[in-house]
């Protein structure tokens, strides 16, 4: 716990999808005070065909209260 999932359009190397974990996960631990062993990041491809049935209407559109960040808004808008 926290168990993070990114959903990123396929094409993204090993080495780039790594880094974002590391990356996520060295956040996670200063912000929240988790210990390294207590987050795990997947990530799930989907591609660009399937992004609105598979991410968009259920991910986003149907749960907007639980975005922090919108798609379309900087995080300046936040």
């Amino acid at each position: 716990m926290p168990h993070v999932i990114v959903k990123l359009w396929p094409g993204k190397s090993e080495q780039q999808k790594a880094q974002l974990a590391a990356r996520i996960t060295k956040d996670v631990m200063d912000v929240l005070h988790y210990g390294e062993e207590s987050v795990s990041v997947a990530m799930e491809e989907v591609s660009a065909k399937d992004w609105a049935e598979m991410v968009y209407k259920p991910d986003i559109a149907a749960h907007p209260r639980r975005l922090y960040k919108k798609p379309g808004y900087g995080l300046d808008d936040l």
